[in-house]
């Protein structure tokens, strides 16, 4: 089956070891990539994966038009990538920087609250939800049982006040909540992925996931650099899916989606 890669971080190959470093820090884990452009593409190659959506994100409001330019230059020379940019609440230019994005081909945005200390709900976020809501696709890192900022029931009260974003959320709906996913967020106007995920839960509860979610909200990722894609596929061959839904969550749902 042909595979889309919904979830890949990438850094400037100067910086990578450190973000890496900082990535295994914050979720006491080993890695197992080095999260450059160079390996991800082989990797892709390796395994036959048709794109890779890539990001970074701003934990500062002064890295994203930085960030940005890294994204969109690497979007340019590597064609099998697919961008979500980043805009941060501390940042006063986020209207210019996203209709720069949009200009520059990038698919959507990426917040991750947790690691940024941002709260979904503040006022800040909800001016950036008002600004790109039928523009950019939003991708939120969701749930993580340490921190209180982007937990499921937060990201249902964003899906009822703006009804006509579009938004996945990673990790199943809730890293380290999939089970206040399950009842949460299960059914709602939302897409999820898979990453960082499948390793923590059984092949049953993620099955129950997707079967009330349905396969047509589910996109496979891997969560580039943490988890390799040999493992990540290794743990979606376990679930009870019909040859149908795998090719749905592996392809062609991100392909409508992400109109590639």
């Amino acid at each position: 089956m042909n595979i889309i890669d919904c979830h890949c971080h990438i850094y400037p190959d100067a910086v990578a070891p450190k973000a890496v470093d900082a990535i295994a820090q914050f979720y006491d884990l080993e890695m197992n990539c080095s999260g450059t452009v160079a390996e991800l593409k082989e990797i892709g190659k390796q395994y036959h994966v048709e794109k890779m959506l890539v990001h970074s994100t701003a934990t500062k409001g002064y890295q994203v038009p930085s960030i940005n330019n890294y994204l969109i230059d690497v979007l340019e020379k590597n064609h099998e990538f697919i961008g979500f940019g980043t805009l941060h609440p501390d940042y006063n230019k986020n209207e210019e920087e996203m209709e720069r994005l949009i200009e520059n081909g990038v698919k959507g945005i990426k917040f991750h609250p947790d690691f940024c200390q941002i709260d979904v709900l503040s006022k800040e976020m909800y001016e950036i939800y008002e600004m790109i809501s039928g523009r950019l696709i939003i991708m939120f890192h969701i749930g993580d049982d340490r921190h209180p900022y982007s937990q499921p029931q937060k990201i249902r009260k964003i899906l009822k006040d703006f009804p006509n974003l579009t938004v996945i959320g990673a990790h199943m709906g809730g890293y380290t909540t999939w089970e206040e996913s399950y009842d949460i967020l299960c059914g709602q106007n939302i897409y999820f992925d898979t990453s960082s995920s499948l390793a923590f839960i059984s092949a049953d509860m993620a099955t129950r996931i997707i079967k009330k979610h349905t396969a047509e909200r589910i996109l496979f990722a891997t969560d580039y650099p943490m988890w390799n894609i040999r493992d990540e596929l290794k743990y979606f061959s376990k679930l009870s899916l019909t040859d149908s839904e795998r090719e749905k969550i592996l392809y062609t749902n991100a392909k409508k989606l992400l109109n590639v």
